[in-house]
């Protein structure tokens, strides 16, 4: 199964150096059922595109709380066996808990597909909606809108061999 890893650019670093995601439980998404009931398509790129920008939402909230974190969303695509993948039954049917699995152990970064990281022009719109979070979870629609203007970036595809670039 493909899953989708969150992370930021010196959280990429940091498995780069371990060789590894992790420690375990990781949290991930992927073309869950819940997912497929909430997207509503049975195109399986549709779906896996959709379990993407799960992933690089939960990214967004790990920039919000590193401050000194380079603006760049980032997700880890990676392979594990299906049964490796499970819904975290504490979650529940929660709207922000679609696609989300856990992976109980770390994860070999070999076991990665590609990187996926945003472009320099979504820096501004990054850092805004990084920074909109917290008033656009309390129901503010401006805030939310700009949090928003983050998922009109498309996140660049590297190749695994390109994460030593893409960390310097």
């Amino acid at each position: 199964m493909r899953v989708y890893v969150p992370l930021t650019l010196p959280g990429l670093a940091e498995a780069h150096k371990a060789g590894e995601l992790g420690p375990g439980p990781l949290a991930a998404y992927a073309v869950t059922p819940g997912l497929r009931e909430w997207y509503v398509s049975d195109d399986i790129e549709e779906l896996e595109y959709a379990a993407l920008g799960r992933a690089a939402a939960a990214s967004l909230r790990l920039l919000a709380g590193d401050p000194d974190a380079a603006r760049r969303r980032v997700v880890v695509a990676v392979d594990v066996p299906d049964e490796d993948a499970v819904a975290d039954p504490d979650r529940g049917p929660a709207a922000s808990a679609v696609g989300e699995v856990r992976l109980p152990a770390a994860v070999p970064l070999k076991k990665a597909a590609a990187v996926h990281v945003d472009a320099d022009e979504a820096d501004a719109d990054v850092t805004a909606a990084a920074g909109a979070l917290g008033a656009a979870d309390h129901g503010d629609d401006d805030a939310q809108f700009t949090v928003d203007g983050a998922e009109d970036h498309v996140l660049l595809w590297f190749g695994v061999q390109e994460i030593p670039n893409l960390i310097a």
